[in-house]
């Protein structure tokens, strides 16, 4: 089975980060790039764990 292949401008318009956070987190190795010659992208699954360990704040006051 093929892996789907995201480019990094589709990750940041699709989870709504920044291209430096996105290197900060890849960085960090909490996103896994994988690289087509010159080209860098993130298989759609790497993506999909990435956003499942993200935090989660419930309710509360807007005043963080």
């Amino acid at each position: 089975m093929m892996t789907e292949l995201m480019t990094v401008a589709d990750f940041l318009s699709r989870y709504s980060i920044s291209r430096t956070e996105f290197y900060r987190q890849v960085n960090a190795g909490r996103i896994r790039l994988t690289k087509l010659g010159n080209a860098s992208r993130v298989a759609r699954d790497d993506a999909e764990q990435w956003r499942a360990s993200l935090p989660v704040r419930a309710g509360g006051s807007a005043n963080v």
